[in-house]
């Protein structure tokens, strides 16, 4: 249904400090060529492969994505919704993650600790395109509260991990 907010890592081995730097490189510019890759973090071309390959393949990478300015595609507004629900069931949970999922203008979702039962990030092109989503919303499944907070200026957005340093055994 969904995932863990919180998950114990599945990766068979540890990662290195070379898996490291090679996260930090691809998170800043995953266009770059594996020999450019390799350069920056002292590998030859099929080694610094074998290792992305490695990490694909153990999920550390999920996937290579084009990062798109929301402003410029015209989704000009950010809102902050946070949900409350009366019916805590797994079968309501199943039903509204289900609807929300399935909404292009939800970035984010959470199951949060608190106040509040879940958090979403929205994109919207206007006011008229929030109040259409915020409709499909509450028609979805019962909702106890729905607040919205919408941003008035992006002060930092990151996308990059910070990349914990190897720890010494």
């Amino acid at each position: 249904m969904t995932d863990l907010a919180v998950q114990i890592p599945e990766t068979s081995r540890r990662l290195d400090a070379i898996d490291r730097k090679i996260l930090m490189v691809l998170q800043d510019d995953a266009s770059l060529s594996v020999a450019e890759i390799g350069d920056r973090v002292g590998l030859s071309s099929t080694p610094c492969w074998k290792r992305i390959q490695r990490l694909e393949a153990d999920g550390v990478i999920i996937k290579r994505v084009a990062l798109v300015d929301q402003n410029k595609i015209g989704l000009g507004i950010s809102v902050f919704v946070s949900v409350e629900s009366a019916d805590h069931s797994d079968a309501w949970l199943k039903r509204f993650a289900e609807a929300v999922s399935a909404m292009p203008e939800v970035m984010e979702f959470y199951r949060m600790a608190g106040d509040v039962d879940y958090m979403l990030r929205v994109v919207v092109a206007d006011m008229q395109a929030y109040d259409i989503f915020y409709k499909k919303l509450i028609s979805a499944v019962p909702l106890k509260n729905v607040t919205s907070r919408f941003a008035m200026e992006k002060i930092k957005s990151v996308t990059a991990l910070p990349i914990p340093a190897v720890v010494a055994a």
